[in-house]
This record gives structure tokens, C-alpha cells and sequence, in this order.
């Protein structure tokens, strides 16, 4: 098993801080611009890395998500090419944990067998695949983690005990918990609740708890982090791509405007128990 995950969570933990996650779409806007975004991110802040694999049918992302997916597609993205993008990645950093994040039917067309494979050589830790429930483990989940990568299951408000256990049975890197009912980008309703349901989450297993969908702001992050072991942050970097795109091209600033971003996120988790 990779421990890339392990390594930084424990490391964060040293410096009593939440770990920050950032949730980037491979290709979006085009490929060179999200490469340049993706090396840029850990000097910006980010512990881990959540690479979308943009997909023509996503079913649980809000529109910025789906937009910067879409944007990516039409750019030409494809799974080959984001495993490429990690290789190309890890050339240069062999610490910043990724994962890859998003559904099965590229992984199916893929092959299952050639795509584990092929994740692991370019360097992948773990997968979070939307789509496959606790029920269809042996579809991937079993053969991901046999063969060295983490299989990360989402946890959400309707999780109740008696399911926890199902989803934690073959969960590894971490535990994401989906902060409320429904699509990335809504807003977090109750942050006490969170926190709430993380402590619930942290008595039923060791795993770190990460916490995402609705955290947009360096309050946010720290709020969160005061009893999450992550923040995790997407919809808001998609929303910085497109806020610098002109006539749906990159400018010289879009770079920029997400590392401005993440900087500022990264700042909030620092002070999340300050």
C-alpha cells in the first residue's frame, strides 16, 4: 500500500493542523494550463491532491464541477492523458499524496487490471470513484487495494451506524465525509454538525476524517478543521479557473488566481486550532 496518505495526515497532525485538500479537474481549461496548476498546488498550500477525472456524466457534481469537466473534455482530456499529467508530476514531487477522483465507466473501458496498473506507475495513491457503492467492492475497490492503492469511500449525513461499518469494512488513505446531502458547491448549512458527524465517523475507526463539498473560504477551512483531520476544497478552485478564463481561453492570470486561492485556504487550516 502506498503511504503517501499516512505519511502526510501524520505530519499535519504533528503540526496540530488540519490537512488541506484541493480538487483540481484534469485538462480544464487545457491541458498545459492544468499541468502548470497541478505542480503549482503544493507549493501554494495543498497537503493532497483530488485530480478529477472529467467524466460526460457525473452524478454527483454541482455546476462549477461539471463545468470545469466538461471544459476539459472539450480540451481533449482523456484518462491516458491524466495518468500522464501524475507521471509527469511525479518527476518532480515523490511526497504530495494524489488521488484521482471521479466514475467508473472510464475505469471499465479502461480495464479495471490495465488501469491499476497503469495508476500505480505513474505514481497514483488512491481512488475515490463516486459511483461504486460498499455492495460492487469486488468490481474495483478489492483489486485497488490488493495491488498497493487506496480506496477512499465517502461517508455522508444519511451514514448512519449501522451502515458506517459497511463502508469503513474496506476503506483505506482516509475517510471522506461529504459535508450535507446533495451536489459539490451547495453551502455547509450547520458547521457544528460536521463536526458532530466526524466525531462519529472517528469513533467507529483510526482513519484520518476528511471533510468536503460546501467549504469555499479560509473560515470555512478553519472552522471544519477544528475537528476534521482534513479540509477538502473543490467547486471554489473550478470556480477561480473559469472566473480568470476570456472567451473560455486561459490567461496569464488563471495560474495565479487559483495558487492566490489556495494560499488563502491553506492560511485558514493553519489556524483552525490556533
Amino acid at each position: 500500500m502506498t503511504t503517501r496518505f499516512a505519511d502526510r495526515f501524520a505530519a499535519c497532525a504533528r503540526e496540530n493542523r488540519p490537512a488541506l485538500g484541493i480538487f483540481t479537474m484534469a485538462g480544464d481549461p487545457d491541458p498545459a494550463t492544468s499541468t502548470a496548476i497541478l505542480k503549482a498546488l503544493p507549493a501554494a498550500g495543498a497537503d493532497f491532491i483530488e485530480l478529477g477525472m472529467p467524466f460526460s456524466d457525473p452524478m454527483a457534481d454541482g455546476p462549477g464541477v461539471q463545468a470545469a469537466g466538461q471544459r476539459a473534455l472539450a480540451a481533449g482530456q482523456t484518462l491516458n492523458k491524466t495518468l500522464a499529467m501524475v507521471a509527469d508530476f511525479r518527476t518532480a514531487d515523490s511526497t504530495t499524496p494524489i488521488l484521482l477522483m471521479g466514475y467508473y465507466n472510464p475505469i471499465y473501458i479502461h480495464g479495471v487490471d490495465r488501469f491499476i496498473a497503469d495508476a500505480l506507475a505513474a505514481g497514483v495513491d488512491g481512488l475515490i470513484i463516486v459511483d461504486l457503492p460498499a455492495e460492487e467492492d469486488e468490481e474495483l475497490c478489492v483489486p485497488a487495494l490488493k495491488a498497493g492503492l487506496n480506496f477512499i469511500r465517502l461517508a455522508t449525513p444519511t451514514t448512519d451506524d449501522r451502515r458506517l461499518p459497511v463502508i469503513l469494512k474496506n476503506t483505506s488513505g482516509f475517510v471522506y465525509y461529504v459535508s450535507m446531502t446533495g451536489i459539490t458547491g451547495a453551502a455547509i448549512k450547520s458547521h457544528a454538525a460536521v463536526g458532530d458527524a466526524v466525531k462519529r465517523i472517528k469513533s467507529h475507526t483510526e482513519l484520518p476524517v476528511a471533510v468536503g463539498f460546501g467549504i469555499k473560504t479560509a473560515d470555512d477551512a478553519a472552522i471544519i478543521g477544528r475537528d476534521a483531520d482534513g479540509v477538502v476544497v473543490g467547486t471554489a478552485i473550478c470556480n477561480a479557473v473559469l472566473g480568470s478564463l476570456v472567451d473560455g481561453k486561459a490567461t496569464a492570470g488563471t495560474v495565479a488566481a487559483v495558487t492566490t486561492l489556495v494560499s488563502g485556504l491553506a492560511s485558514g487550516a493553519r489556524r483552525a486550532r490556533a
